[in-house]
């Protein structure tokens, strides 16, 4: 198992940017070990490599050119980042596959909550269908996105990560055209219903790892 670590409070975003780097370069020089890091931000905005003007449409918030993969997202309190330094050489040069492991892995996790994650042809990241609510306009069944996906490699060491929403206030999606996505919504496991705490998702996040990465 990769070293897992939990920042107490809020992280600001450059602190957080900084760390990876340093922890990277650590692991590249042979001198650190993979590293789980579980983080809150307080609130602000990130542009991915993909990100369009466009889609930023109240800044109401700081805005942080992140340099991973993706399009604009939200961070903030309520929603736990999971920052993956991994090593890539060892579990597989496969940039799609990894991609595929991490959507699996949160999956496994909200599944501990009895929530059914799912994935869409398209659209990175994990989304929950929402029958309750009105359908699109083409009649589909509404969809929420639960957890966003972004990452970075350097020399197959992974950056960036994750975020999954527990309790954040959904009203701050407003600024952005989250992950570029319109017409579908941002959920949590709160708004969900469920009374999940951010203790509770560290716990399923450390125990379902084992069984999407076999570590």
């Amino acid at each position: 198992m990769p070293d897992w670590v939990i920042e107490p409070g809020l992280t600001p975003y450059p602190q957080a940017l900084a760390t990876m780097e340093q922890h990277v370069a650590e692991m590249l020089a042979g001198r650190a070990c993979e590293r789980i890091w579980l983080v809150e931000h307080p609130p602000l905005y990130t542009a991915g490599t993909s990100a369009r003007a466009a889609d930023l449409l109240d800044a109401r918030f700081p805005v942080h050119v992140a340099g991973r993969g993706g399009q604009y997202t939200y961070h903030g309190p309520g929603q736990r980042v999971v920052y993956l330094m991994l090593d890539l050489n060892r579990r597989g040069r496969d940039v799609r596959a990894f991609v595929q492991t991490l959507e699996a892995w949160v999956i496994e996790t909200l599944a501990a909550f009895g929530v059914r994650g799912e994935i869409r042809e398209g659209r990175v990241g994990v989304w929950v269908a929402r029958p309750e609510k009105p359908p699109l306009p083409d009649g589909a069944i509404r969809e929420d996105k639960i957890a966003a996906i972004g990452i970075k490699l350097r020399r197959w060491i992974s950056f960036h990560g994750l975020a999954i929403n527990v309790e954040p206030d959904l009203s701050h999606y407003g600024g952005i055209v989250p992950c570029g996505i319109s017409g579908h919504g941002v959920t949590s496991l709160v708004d969900l219903g469920l009374p999940v705490t951010m203790p509770d998702l560290d716990n399923a996040l450390k125990a379902s790892f084992p069984k999407v990465f076999g570590d």
